[in-house]
């Protein structure tokens, strides 16, 4: 029975023996990882900095031997709709209905660039239609519209830089199925462009003048003020694609006469067909007083549906 018992103990003390000897082995081997985890940490840093370089280095090369003059033409926008039909629907107050909503967002730009100075145009239009029908009563049908803004501008620089410029803008915005040009803003300055990336273009001109033009009712008020301009678009992967493009005006007679519009859309496409998100926010202290508010309301809109790019 003793030599069974001291047989026993001298195992235990035995796997004892081997778990530590084994939590001493993986602990070393642990430390050798984290050790090597950290020189390939470092050289990846170090890779990552030379591909970053070299992108560069290639966009550089690009530039210097793509030919001028630099013509940069495109276009790409959003339908949504959206149908439905009721018939014989007795738990509707009209129960013989049909709905039809229609949305379009069109974007196009046409951009030259030359080794003193660059042309961009842009164009942005934005349609809604809706028509709700009762088919029971035949004066209850055409379609309204919903939606209906344009914005056009037009801006050249003279480049002092790559990255700075002096530059004029002429940029038009006003409805065009309904009230066009009533009322319409018409903004001219002078000031500077500042493109510091590709992307990125941030017009900032000290020296505008918004004028407006307007029919009988509502007396809007024309003024000087800053402009900024900031248009920014990046393709976050394949296929995926943002633009943001802001406009904003300053007056220097208070911000009841001043006015912005922020219009953003999200794109997927493959070979020039996707769905897309265009969003646009707007605030015009004007346009809230025409309507008969004492208050700005943010103004916004959305339009979800099948992308095109050309």
């Amino acid at each position: 029975m003793r030599n069974r018992l001291i047989h026993l103990a001298f195992i235990c003390f035995s796997i004892g023996g081997l778990q530590a000897q084994t939590t001493e082995e993986l602990t070393v081997l642990k430390e050798a990882k984290a050790a090597e985890l950290t020189t390939l940490e470092a050289q990846l840093k170090d890779l990552t900095a030379n591909v970053d370089a070299l992108k560069t280095e290639v966009a550089d090369l690009t530039d210097k031997i793509t030919p001028y003059p630099r013509w940069d033409i495109g276009a790409h926008g959003n339908f949504g709709f959206n149908f439905s039909n009721f018939s014989d629907w007795l738990s509707k107050e009209k129960p013989n209905t049909n709905a039809v909503a229609l949305t379009f967002t069109g974007n196009g730009f046409a951009n030259l660039d030359q080794p003193k100075y660059f042309w961009r145009n842009k164009l942005n239009l934005t349609l809604g239609w809706q028509k709700f029908d009762d088919k029971t009563d035949p004066d209850d049908n055409g379609f309204e519209s919903t939606a209906d803004a344009m914005t056009f501008n037009t801006l050249y620089g003279y480049k002092l830089s790559s990255k700075w410029a002096v530059s004029a803008l002429a940029e038009y915005r006003s409805s065009v199925i309904d009230n066009f040009n009533n009322p319409g803003y018409l903004d001219l300055g002078a000031g500077a462009t500042w493109t510091p990336i590709t992307d990125l273009v941030v017009v900032i001109h000290p020296l505008n003048y918004n004028l407006i033009f307007f029919e009988d009712g509502f007396e809007y008020k024309s003024t000087l003020g800053t402009k900024i301009v900031a248009d920014y678009k990046r393709q976050l992967t394949k296929g995926i694609a943002w633009s943001s493009s802001l406009s904003m005006f300053m007056s220097y007679e208070g911000a009841d006469y001043s006015n912005w519009t922020w219009i953003n859309g999200l794109t997927t496409k493959v070979k020039g067909i996707g769905i897309g998100l265009d969003f646009g926010l707007r605030g015009n202290k004007q346009e809230a007083l025409q309507a008969g508010l004492t208050d700005n309301p943010l103004q916004t809109y959305y339009v979800f549906g099948l992308t095109y790019g050309l």
